[in-house]
């Protein structure tokens, strides 16, 4: 029987969080709405105009963690 990994999250230094994953997984957005991604980035600084996904505004406001 071949084992499932799980999704990987990582914390990108003055960036976002990436997820990604082998299989497809479930991100239930605020709405309600089911995405199935293998991959995605999630900001962290808050000023993203696509929360919950990065946008790239870290870079331009110099986002530090």
């Amino acid at each position: 029987m071949e084992e499932k990994l799980s999704p990987v999250i990582t914390v990108l230094k003055n960036g976002p969080i990436l997820i990604e994953s082998v299989e497809p997984i479930s991100l239930v957005q605020s709405d309600g709405i089911v995405v199935e991604v293998k991959k995605c980035y999630l900001c962290r600084c808050g000023e993203s105009q696509r929360k919950p996904y990065c946008d790239g505004t870290h870079k331009k406001i110099d986002f530090k963690d």
